[in-house]
């Protein structure tokens, strides 16, 4: 994907960028804490432990900043599963990646008052090429001809974390003309048969990943439906 060195929490947040109304989704913030859960066991700093999200060691950083807060928040919280720190303090990944796109110059700051009163800070895409390149890749891997093997693990944790949260950036599909046409429980089949072909071909690579990936789009989905 374009943009390798992004962060999978940061690819996240960008993927769910409507560009044609500049603005994103509500379920960015569980998603992006998602997308960093998983780049933290990708990396072994977080492990499975019976369903308990367990960091592997008390010291290690990533030198991420989005990472590393997440990273110090399970070390100084009481033990949680990975469905509940989908929705805990999702604000603080938010935040923090929110700021690693600013300085990297992706989205741009503007500030505002809530309610006239309040200051507060809204942010705005600066780069809407890199987001849209972003999900044209994302939809290639999920409607595209590209074979499961030859995804990645980090491209295949995205698309599954972007279609449990219900991206509407990743409807568009790729194709011949008419394969619009397509009703949508056919497309709704379609996704959820190609997320499992990426899931079962990951799992075989690595099986604590995707077994914590499939438990997150559980958690990701009943999010979304809530």
């Amino acid at each position: 994907m374009p943009h390798a060195s992004l962060s999978l929490p940061a690819r996240l947040h960008l993927v769910a960028w409507d560009t044609s109304k500049s603005e994103v989704t509500a379920q960015v913030p569980p998603l992006v804490r998602t997308g960093a859960l998983v780049e933290l066991v990708r990396l072994g700093l977080l492990t499975d432990d019976d369903g308990i999200a367990t960091p592997v060691d008390l010291d290690a950083e990533t030198g991420d900043a989005v990472l590393d807060g997440l990273l110090e928040l399970v070390r100084e919280s009481r033990p949680h599963g990975w469905g509940s720190w989908v929705t805990l303090h999702t604000r603080i990944t938010l935040d923090a990646v929110r700021e690693q796109l600013t300085a990297g110059g992706y989205l741009r700051a503007r500030k505002k008052r809530a309610l006239g009163l309040f200051p507060t800070v809204d942010h705005d895409l600066a780069r809407p090429a890199v987001a849209e390149a972003l999900q044209e890749e994302a939809r290639q891997i999920l409607w595209g001809p590209v074979l499961a093997a030859e995804v990645s693990d980090r491209d295949a944790a995205l698309v599954a974390l972007a279609t449990a949260a219900g991206l509407r950036t990743l409807h568009a599909r790729v194709g011949p003309a008419g394969d619009e046409a397509r009703d949508e429980a056919h497309d709704e089949a379609r996704v959820e048969a190609r997320v499992e072909e990426l899931i079962e071909r990951g799992a075989q690579r690595s099986p604590v990943l995707w077994a914590v990936v499939r438990e997150l789009r559980a958690a990701m989905a009943a999010a979304a439906g809530a």
